[in-house]
């Protein structure tokens, strides 16, 4: 069964969705909005820390949404 966790090193209302398949550990980190939930990255994990190149990429895709956002620029 899927299990989430907070990751705060990104940002606020930032989490990580794990799911065990056979032969990996799938990850997808989220970040939940008043009206939307944006899916910042999909990789496959594993070792026990998040790599750093995932959390850059996913900070800068939350900037990215947050911007979009505050400029009204998606429904």
């Amino acid at each position: 069964m899927p299990q989430s966790r907070p990751m705060p090193v990104l940002g606020a209302q930032c989490h990580e969705l794990r799911i065990p398949d056979r032969e990996q550990l799938w990850r997808i980190v989220y970040h939940i909005a008043d009206n939307a939930i944006a899916i910042l990255e999909v990789f496959s994990k594993k070792t026990r820390s998040t790599p750093s190149q995932v959390v850059e990429v996913c900070r800068k895709r939350l900037a990215s949404f947050l911007k979009a956002a505050a400029n009204r620029e998606w429904p």
